[in-house]
């Protein structure tokens, strides 16, 4: 054993094969990938192409602007218990590196420099998960891989069928509970293939294995939160068309004291914040508010962006900084220590933190906490050190002196005593002489509570006591001296003066302003003695009086738009612009016209004009009537010689001359130089016309997709073009506001239950209504009951419908279209086809998806998505049918008449139906001819057969129905549990829960139905019609003999030696018969073999016959060749012998 010796181990080969492989290989191999047939080529280069042209769609405008668009909106639905919020909190910490206690609301986050996240769970509530499915841009379905799909799940996927289906990823969860890998393989690929089957092939599917400290592992969520930030969103077409925005926070503005008086059940005013999303949204448009009902807005306005993108700066960068991940927006949630509730704000502070570490990112919430903790003055005293001048030369400013409660009881009571005694004095006030100060004023100045209070508002100087305008004599009120006063507070009156203002004479205002204006020379010494302010006061006064009643004066329109402030009066006398004075109240009139036609004094008025041989010479000039051209569709576009923008525009004043401008106007264009340039242009047109269609020949031939886009394209630059220079107030004026802009929309008269019954976790969609949504009609469906949906839907049976923005319970009539002839109403859905529904709702626009559920309870264990559809029209005056039978007997029948009974109660009713076809259940038709006077009801009916007293006759009518007007929203945002709201309900359901029996009729009930044999009469033909009748026709029915006969009725007896007889004659005739039957056999035989010979011999003689006929047929036709040649002259040819 120790010598034995093993053999040596060979070395492997694999290392020289796969260098021996790589060695070869010098590129690309075309002909190894080649395929071996042409038409297996052919059918890969046609599936290549069908696969391209499945991936294109029909192009769509874009409306979501480049440089801010709104955060994408990422709704993460599933069943209660797969781990949305364990999801949800981990892609927050994903993007911000904040870890939520607890997520509600949307929570916004930036995920890149031009890209951010609105997160949103949604519940596993149906109103929810409707609303969630109408603004999503993608949605996270959660599938529990444990369980296997849930009937929620097929619920909201046709819910987005029916809503325009946005993109959707779907998340595996749970997968940690299969402990085996093969159950786990099988497992996952069983719902891959049910998941590629309801959404489509090559849906995307990421697998969470499980929960590591309350998140799902950071490589998964970071595969995952990569896939989302580089998603491609195309849009829908619903909302493309409406404004809408998901409200991530809520206040209510309503007074406290109307809620208080109220007891809470006041109508509210509230204000929702959000991102606007979808297209632009105008202040006069109403909301819908799914839940809630129609709203108006009040006022919309457009706030600083609370989750903004990244600047400038941060672009510059390769990645995101710490600062700028640390950004998230979540009003609702408790994120950074604040939380936004309906009516406060919550700070969270954490019960232990250390002020000194800056290090560590404090919350918004430790923050503002912080910032409380740093004031060390109250608002008092920062107030009292602030000074305040109400002009910007005054001497003392205003104060704000320290008191004690008491003293400012006693300064206040101080001065409503002042009020009450000192009113008179203020009445007093006004632009006359001055007068010494009598007891009031001196008592006013004595007191010291009443000094401290005036000090408090500024004043320095004693108030002076004025005597009133009517004392005053006329001297003075023309032209005597005026006194001012020495503060602006004695300039004012008093609210009684106001009131006795018209007790008082008027006075001539401008006269006495051009009085103080000329004796201001005079006192100029005495305002230079009083304080700055005083300087030149009456020309102050004089121009705030010009400018008070200029803007007491009514807008001039005609002014406005004919450029002229001359009434027609003041036109028609000739006078001028230039010869009036010009108005020093016009002062904002910065463009005036210049150079005015001005009519000559002997002018009249005059319908029709003078006509001189000068002014019609001038149009023989050729420049003149070019002038005119461009004035008129044939002309140019540029204006001709000495002609402006300003003359083309119809002015007759001619041009407007700027008067604050220094620069010289500008020079007027040459009209050689303009033609050279618009010459060039259409050149230039040509050119590129001719290089796109010779010069790049594949430019031109571009397809049906890529013209489509490039005109969405060049239409969106006109658009951006236009708005361009506006500022954003006038663009919001003219398009609405832009969706990506965070907007604070105020609504009022909004339910108080709303406010009360407030949840976070339940969704507030506010969406914008077209003008044409507003109104309410008749609207025409085409909708299919659902092939899940168990029961059979039935007319005027209540059913929730979910259109547009709205959910609503309304009662539909079910019809089908009878041949295009009549709408024909249905009483139940039928089976897996199409019908017509009509119900009265809110009008929508035609092609608008919606999906209807007869209850939205959650208890419901089977399928609540009844049926899907789409809006056909609206308000179409189509009426909708009803079979209508009605029956009838005969009580007289006449040969082809027949008198009908019990189908009509009156002879009004017979008459309105004269004419109307009529049938028998046997099938004899028949018409209604005329009412019989007794009994009631009864008519004449002529038939195309004599009708029996046992037939029905029946009536087939159609009946006009009309849809019921009955209209309920669903309003489950008002509720304080939203999955309770019920609507009208079906008489059999209230029973059920009441516990009242059915009431049974008697003749509803069913009965065994006993039938009696019918016996007919035989048929009786007279002897002498029997007689009449030819043989064939006469009848052979003959009567049984009820007799026996001689032959029956006699016995007959034979003997042996008889029977022996007839036997073997019996037998003979047997062997006779037999031999007869093969004789006639033998001879079928020769017969069929001699005529198969003759047929034989026929066929050779009919063939002898044709070749004879056919040799005659040739010389015939040979001679009568001879003869022809022979009459035409023609040299007979030789025959070769």
């Amino acid at each position: 054993m120790e010598s034995q010796t093993h053999k040596a181990h060979r070395p492997s080969n694999t290392a020289e094969k796969k260098t021996k492989g790589k060695g070869r290989q010098s590129g690309f191999n075309e002909k190894a990938f080649a395929p071996k047939s042409g038409r297996r080529a052919e059918r890969e280069g046609r599936r290549n192409v069908e696969r391209e042209q499945t991936r294109l769609h029909v192009p769509l405008v874009d409306r979501t602007p480049d440089d801010i668009p709104p955060p994408v909106l990422v709704a993460i639905v599933g069943p209660s218990g797969v781990g949305k919020s364990t999801l949800l909190k981990s892609l927050v910490r994903r993007y911000s590196k904040q870890t939520l206690q607890e997520a509600k609301g949307p929570i916004t986050v930036v995920s890149g420099k031009k890209r951010r996240l609105t997160f949103i769970e949604c519940n596993n509530d149906l109103n929810s998960m409707i609303d969630i499915g109408k603004i999503a841009d993608l949605v996270l379905l959660m599938i529990d891989g444990s369980y296997g799909f849930e009937m929620d799940t097929f619920e909201f996927l046709n819910i987005l069928q029916a809503h325009g289906f946005p993109k959707v990823i779907g998340v595996l969860t749970h997968l940690d509970l299969i402990k085996k890998q093969s159950t786990l393989k099988s497992t996952k690929k069983a719902i891959k293939k049910r998941f590629w089957t309801e959404i489509y092939q090559g849906a995307k599917l990421f697998y969470l294995s499980g929960v590591l400290n309350g998140r799902y592992p950071d490589t998964e969520i970071l595969n995952l939160s990569r896939f989302i930030s580089v998603m491609k969103f195309r849009p829908l077409i619903f909302r493309n068309t409406h404004p809408y925005l998901l409200a991530d926070r809520i206040e209510d503005l309503t007074p406290r004291e109307t809620i208080r008086a109220s007891k809470g059940k006041c109508d509210r005013t509230i204000t929702l914040y959000g991102y606007l999303r979808g297209t632009n949204l105008r202040q006069s448009a109403k909301v819908h508010i799914p839940g809630v009902g129609d709203m108006a807005i009040t006022s919309v306005n457009i706030l600083g962006d609370p989750c903004p993108l990244p600047d400038a700066d941060s672009e510059k960068r390769r990645k995101l900084s710490e600062k700028k991940k640390l950004l998230v927006h979540a009003p609702m949630s408790d994120v950074g220590g604040v939380m936004y509730d309906k009516d406060a704000v919550w700070i969270n502070v954490p019960g232990n933190f250390t002020r000194g570490s800056t290090d560590v990112p404090r919350g918004e919430g430790e923050k503002m906490v912080l910032d409380l903790q740093d004031v060390d003055v109250t608002l008092a005293d920062t107030v009292s050190r602030s000074q305040i001048k109400l002009l910007g030369s005054s001497s003392m400013p205003l104060t704000v002196e320290a008191h004690d409660d008491r003293e400012d009881n006693d300064s206040l009571a101080d001065d409503s005593e002042e009020d009450e005694e000192g009113t008179d004095e203020s009445d007093e006030d006004d632009l006359s002489g001055a007068s010494q100060a009598e007891g009031t004023g001196e008592e006013d100045e004595s007191d010291p509570g009443v000094d401290s209070g005036r000090g408090s508002r500024g004043r320095v100087s004693s108030r002076r006591v004025t005597r009133p305008v009517s004392g005053l004599s006329e001297k003075e009120r023309s032209g005597g001296d005026v006194a001012f006063a020495d503060s602006d507070s004695e300039l004012g009156e008093g609210d009684e003066e106001w009131h006795n203002r018209g007790n008082s004479p008027q006075l001539d205002l401008a006269d006495d302003i051009e009085d103080l204006s000329d004796e201001n020379d005079g006192d100029d010494e005495d305002v230079l003695a009083g304080p700055a302010w005083k300087e030149n006061l009456s020309t102050k006064a004089a121009a705030a009086f010009a400018e008070h009643s200029r803007r007491k004066r009514r807008k001039d329109w005609m002014g406005s738009i004919y450029s002229s402030n001359l009434t027609p009066s003041q036109i028609v006398k000739g006078e001028s612009e230039g010869s009036r004075e010009e108005d020093p109240s016009d002062a904002d009139d910065f463009f005036r016209p210049k150079g005015a036609y001005a009519p000559k004094d002997d002018e009249l008025d005059r319908t029709k004009d003078i006509l001189s041989l000068e002014s019609l010479r001038e149009w023989e000039n050729e420049s003149t009537l070019e002038s005119l051209r461009s004035a008129f569709i044939t002309g140019g576009n540029t204006p001709a010689d000495g002609v402006t923008a300003e003359d083309e525009d119809g002015s007759e004043a001619g041009e407007f001359e700027d008067l604050e401008a220094d620069a010289p106007p500008p020079p007027p264009r040459d009209p050689e130089a303009a033609r050279a340039a618009e010459l060039a242009a259409k050149k230039a047109e040509l050119k590129r016309k001719f290089d796109e269609q010779y010069d790049d020949p594949e430019a031109a031939k571009m397809d049906f997709y890529d013209e489509k886009k490039e005109e969405i394209n060049r239409q969106l630059q006109i658009n951006r073009a236009e708005f361009e220079g506006i500022d954003a107030e006038a663009r919001a004026l003219v398009e609405g506001y832009r969706p990506g802009s965070y907007v604070r929309v105020e609504l009022s008269n909004v339910p108080c239950e709303m406010i009360e019954h407030f949840d976070p976790h339940y969704p507030i969609v506010v969406g914008g209504l077209l003008p044409s949504e507003e109104r309410f009609g008749y609207l025409q469906v085409r909708m299919k009951r659902h092939r899940w949906f168990t029961k059979t839907l039935k007319t005027n049976d209540p059913l929730i419908f979910s259109l547009g923005w709205r959910r609503f319970q309304t009662v539909p009539i079910y019809s089908l279209d009878d041949h295009s002839i009549r709408m024909r109403m249905l009483k139940y859905t039928p089976e897996h086809m199409h019908c017509y529904a009509t119900f009265y709702g809110p009008v929508s626009l035609p092609n608008t998806g919606f999906c209807t559920f007869n209850s939205l309870d959650g208890e419901t264990s089977m399928f609540r998505v009844s049926a899907t559809g789409v809006v056909l029209d609206v308000d179409r005056s189509t009426r909708i049918v009803k079979k209508l039978k009605l029956t009838g007997v005969p009580f007289k029948i006449f040969k082809n008449t027949a008198f009908v009974k019990d189908m009509f109660n009156s002879a009004l009713e017979v008459a309105k139906f004269e004419g109307a076809h009529i049938r028998t259940v046997s099938g004899i038709r028949g018409q209604v001819k005329k009412a019989l006077s007794k009994p009631d009801g009864a008519f004449r009916a002529t038939f195309e057969d004599k009708v029996l007293m046992s037939d029905i006759i029946f009536l087939r009518a159609w009946y006009s129905i009309q849809p019921r007007k009955f209209y309920n929203p669903v309003t489950s945002l008002l509720l304080s549990d939203k999955g309770r709201w019920s609507g009208m309900r079906l008489t059999g359901e209230v029973r059920k829960e009441q516990g009242i029996k059915t009431p049974l009729s008697v003749n509803s009930t069913y009965k065994p139905i006993e039938r009696a044999p019918r016996r007919f009469n035989a048929l009786k033909v007279s002897k002498k019609l029997q007689a009449a009748l030819p043989y064939a026709s006469k009848p052979r029915a003959m009567k049984p003999q009820s007799k026996k006969t001689y032959m029956e009725r006699r016995a007959v007896v034979m003997e042996p030696e008889e029977k022996k007889a007839i036997a073997l004659m019996q037998q003979i005739r047997a062997l006779r018969k037999d031999q007869v039957a093969r004789r006639r056999e033998k001879q079928s035989e020769r017969k069929a073999a001699h005529r198969k010979k003759a047929e034989k011999e026929e066929a050779l003689r009919a063939d002898k016959e044709k070749e004879k006929r056919k040799e005659l047929m040739k010389v015939a036709g040979l001679k009568s060749k001879r003869e022809m040649e022979a009459e035409e002259g023609r040299p007979r040819k030789k025959r070769k012998t």
